[in-house]
């Protein structure tokens, strides 16, 4: 038995093993890709260690990968064949339990697991991490500020690992609406550790959530030598920035780093960076701006992947990528694959049969009605979900591409009564976006000029 450096806990294993798990817990709090490399040295190191087995599943699952994540699921079963539950020390046991439910496909479930562990054993790094990942994917917003902010308390201001438990406090505080708190916090972290990507990203939500383009984007250029390489959270960040510019109007800037930075003949492939492509395009989409060489080879690169049914989010930007590409086939069959899987399984544990039967499928439908021009129809799949986005995942600054598919749709389709909703919303949020201004301005147009008065 051995405690890690910090003495956080007792690790059930050899010195070695504890010493790979230091080496993985610092890689993955930063998001550096060593922690692959730490984990595989822990298991060789302590091959029935529970905690190292459970640090592989989380690997193999937070990623949203299929593949990965079957890989996971036959490695984990393998060591738990015959494994007697009940002789594992508390922690190791819902660690286990956190590992199973997750490879099974319930990411709620693993959730509360892991807050069940984190109430014991605050100090935990890694099911701190895992959870607030979790959180993100589920988007459970006051969960994601408070399981953090719950624990905060066991940590001693001076302990190494506080600063990146600050920046992931930063990011629940800022997608529960605390802007100002969020900054505070996420710069309190970068101040402890530059290079902590997470806590850089939650200050760059902050000023989204806010319409501060200007100062996000140098907010970014003054820090890219800490974040713009070597972690996982790179590609997404390079998002963030070009959302900046593209909010800002700068559309040369905005597609010289989806170019360099989020979609090329190297990208590798990864549904998260996918994503990232899609959401960016699909906003040039809405705008009118035509990208089609750019779609035609994202909406190539989620077809290779033939991804089965694994999670929602990812499905609704591969078919945003489909419908950018003019590919409205593709997007078809995969709503239809969906539908089949639905009704093969029924409702189950899995945290994504609800995630694609309530919002993952109408979505899909609404983008292609979209792109059909079928206004309406978009309008009557996205309106009654408007307020529900978040339980298919993701940010609130992701899911903004839905929201405005909604808002689009509704002037497109002369909803005029919900598009001053929308806009209302919208501006009393972010009165300074261009983007609100101008939704403002064509539908006052649309009311022949007379409206203005009533959307501020």
């Amino acid at each position: 038995m051995a405690t890690d450096r910090y003495g956080h806990f007792l690790y059930e294993g050899t010195e070695e093993g504890a010493a790979h798990l230091d080496r993985a817990v610092e890689a993955l709090l930063f998001f550096r890709p060593e922690v692959v490399t730490a984990v595989g040295d822990l298991l060789a190191a302590d091959p029935v260690s529970p905690v190292g087995q459970a640090f592989a599943a989380y690997l193999g699952v937070l990623g949203t990968e299929p593949a990965d994540a079957a890989v996971a699921r036959g490695r984990f079963a393998a060591y738990a064949a015959g494994l007697d539950r009940t002789a594992l020390p508390p922690r190791e046991r819902l660690h286990t339990a956190a590992a199973e439910s997750l490879l099974a496909g319930d990411l709620r479930g693993a959730s509360g697991t892991l807050e069940r562990l984190t109430l014991a054993y605050p100090r935990d790094a890694l099911a701190l991490f895992v959870g607030h990942q979790l959180d993100f994917l589920t988007g459970d917003a006051v969960r994601l500020r408070d399981r953090v902010g719950g624990a905060l308390s066991a940590w001693d201001a001076d302990d190494p690992h506080r600063g990146p438990l600050l920046g992931m406090y930063a990011f629940g505080l800022e997608e529960c609406g605390h802007y100002d708190r969020a900054e505070e916090v996420g710069a309190a972290a970068v101040a402890r550790h530059p290079h902590d990507v997470w806590a850089v990203h939650a200050v760059a939500h902050t000023h989204e959530m806010r319409g501060r383009y200007a100062e996000g984007a140098a907010y970014l250029e003054a820090r890219a030598g800490d974040w713009s390489g070597g972690n996982f959270l790179a590609v997404h960040t390079w998002w963030h920035y070009a959302l900046f510019a593209l909010e800002a109007g700068d559309t040369d800037t905005a597609l010289r780093v989806y170019d360099a930075n989020l979609h090329n003949e190297s990208s590798a492939g990864l549904a998260m960076e996918l994503l990232d492509a899609a959401a960016l395009l699909w906003r040039f989409h809405l705008a009118g701006l035509d990208q089609a060489p750019r779609w035609e080879a994202l909406a190539d690169s989620w077809t290779t992947r033939a991804d089965p049914p694994f999670y929602a989010f990812n499905d609704v930007h591969a078919v945003m990528s489909y419908v950018g590409a003019g590919r409205p086939a593709e997007a078809e069959r995969l709503i239809a694959d969906r539908q089949r899987w639905l009704e093969r399984t029924g409702a189950g544990d899995v945290t994504n049969d609800a995630m694609t039967a309530e919002i993952g499928l109408p979505v899909c439908r609404a983008l292609v009605a979209h792109a059909h021009g079928d206004h309406g129809t978009a309008v009557d799949l996205l309106w009654p979900l408007r307020r529900r986005f978040h339980e298919f995942g993701g940010s609130h600054a992701q899911r903004d591409a839905v929201q405005k598919t909604l808002l689009e749709s509704s002037l497109r389709a002369g909803r005029h009564d919900l598009a001053r909703v929308l806009i209302s919303e919208r501006t009393g949020l972010r009165p300074d976006s261009p983007y609100n201004r101008l939704s403002q301005a064509r539908l006052a147009a649309a009311l022949g000029g007379g409206a203005e008065e009533g959307v501020r």
